[in-house]
């Protein structure tokens, strides 16, 4: 089992930034991919950016330039720096953790966090 709890949510004006963290417990060994996702109101869930096996990085194109997704292992803790938000960057931000064991692949969410950017 892993737990995930999402915090720095807020709201911001266009152009202003945000960090959002994401602390990771539990089984936090087996965990092989943790990613950001985001859902705006009235749309599906979106990935926003992925850390796999802690090597490579994925970013929706919407983020790319912007928005950093970093990972510190010793304090189980997944990072998500905002930059230069804009209104359509305004949703539920979630973190999600996929964790691989003796040959199942079980998946974690987070509470989610409110952003609001304003214009």
């Amino acid at each position: 089992q892993v737990q995930l709890v999402e915090s720095g949510g807020g709201l911001v004006q266009a152009g202003g930034s945000l960090r959002l963290s994401c602390a990771a417990s539990g089984s936090t060994s087996s965990i092989i991919g943790i990613a950001w996702y985001r859902q705006p109101p009235g749309k599906q869930r979106e990935l926003v950016a992925r850390i796999n096996s802690g090597v490579s990085i994925n970013y929706a194109d919407s983020v790319k330039g912007r928005f950093t997704i970093s990972r510190d292992n010793a304090k189980n803790t997944v990072y998500l720096q905002m930059n230069s938000l804009k209104p359509e960057d305004t949703a539920v931000y979630y973190c999600y953790a996929e964790a691989s064991n003796r040959g199942y692949t079980y998946q974690y969410w987070g509470q989610g966090t409110q952003v609001t950017v304003s214009s």
